[in-house]
């Protein structure tokens, strides 16, 4: 009988510890808005994960490129995507509010792929260029996203404020295309892949066309030097028939400083194992290779990505 009890006491504590350990290695991973390509690729370096690290559970959560980083630095979250301007901001405090502060807690882990600010109006809306843009409909993403505090920016180098504009701010991609597709907006800004699925679903239902911002590089880069000139090759989208250029930046995956160096390692390990698979949610992922995902952006690698970096022949930070 005693035995038995000690047994069972035994069993017991052992199936607590097991819990314990399963609950240390669960982690939220925040992703990006609906209808961008954040989820899917998030859905994709879930099961990565998952698979690669042995016990580990991931919690996938909507975000966004700034409420990323400001979730990890407050403990609201372990993993996310984030764009290197903002992050590179906030790590060293010299963005905008929320961004002033600096940002000790958030380590880089890898670098993935380039995105492109696009500006995307309807055809018969009278807007040719950014000065056009004045008394329309403008539809961004809500305060939070890198998207929104991009379109901020644009604004600004083109003498504007959203009191210029008639702005509306969503927290999905859809939303906008809605606004767009019944004329209550006649402009939308986002950051994100080309070709944008959700500019895809607009161009099935109205003329579109996107506004070049090559005028506007240099005032931007004095904004942040981290914004660079990308261009959206002609035939992107439908009826887009020349090569438009415009402010781009990349994503990044970022997690917790304080995340286990051995847990992180095998995360880090797992992203380019899974690279065809992404490629297949977005064609830039093709490219990758672990000297990309080792770009230096200014912010500090998280020690288990440096293990994994060394073992590829890559020096980083």
């Amino acid at each position: 009988m005693v035995k038995r009890t000690m047994l069972g006491a035994a069993v017991t504590a052992a199936a607590l510890a097991l819990a314990g350990a399963v609950g240390a290695a669960e982690v939220r991973f925040m992703t990006g808005p609906q209808a961008g390509f954040w989820v899917p690729l998030g859905g994709q370096l879930k099961d990565a994960w998952e698979k690669g690290v042995p016990g580990l559970n991931v919690q996938a959560l909507p975000g966004a490129g700034i409420a990323n980083v400001r979730a990890i630095q407050e403990g609201k979250a372990d993993v996310g995507f984030a764009n290197t301007i903002s992050t590179a901001d906030a790590v060293a405090g010299t963005g905008e509010a929320p961004l002033d502060k600096k940002h000790d807690k958030v380590c880089n882990v890898a670098t993935l792929y380039p995105q492109y600010f696009q500006l995307v109006v309807n055809a018969d809306a009278g807007i040719n260029t950014l000065k056009d843009l004045k008394g329309k409909g403008f539809a961004t993403q809500v305060k939070g996203n890198t998207g929104e505090l991009i379109a901020r920016h644009v604004l600004r180098v083109s003498g504007y404020t959203y009191n210029d504009v008639k702005a509306s701010f969503t927290n999905s991609y859809t939303d906008s295309v809605e606004q767009m597709k019944d004329n209550r907006m006649h402009a939308f800004a986002l950051g994100t892949g080309i070709p944008a699925s959700s500019l895809m679903d607009l161009a099935s239902a109205r003329d579109m066309k996107l506004i070049d911002m090559a005028e506007i590089y240099e005032p931007m880069r004095k904004i942040n030097p981290a914004y660079k000139l990308v261009t959206i090759p002609k035939g992107t989208y439908p009826k887009q028939d020349k090569d438009v250029q415009v402010i781009g930046y990349y994503t990044h995956v970022i997690a917790a400083c304080s995340l286990p160096e051995d847990t992180v390692y095998k995360m880090t390990a797992a992203i380019l194992p899974r690279k065809d698979q992404m490629a297949a949610i977005y064609k830039e992922l093709d490219k990758l290779t672990p000297q990309i995902m080792a770009q230096d952006i200014g912010v500090p690698f998280h020690a288990g990505a440096v293990k994994w970096f060394k073992e590829q022949g890559v020096t980083v930070n």
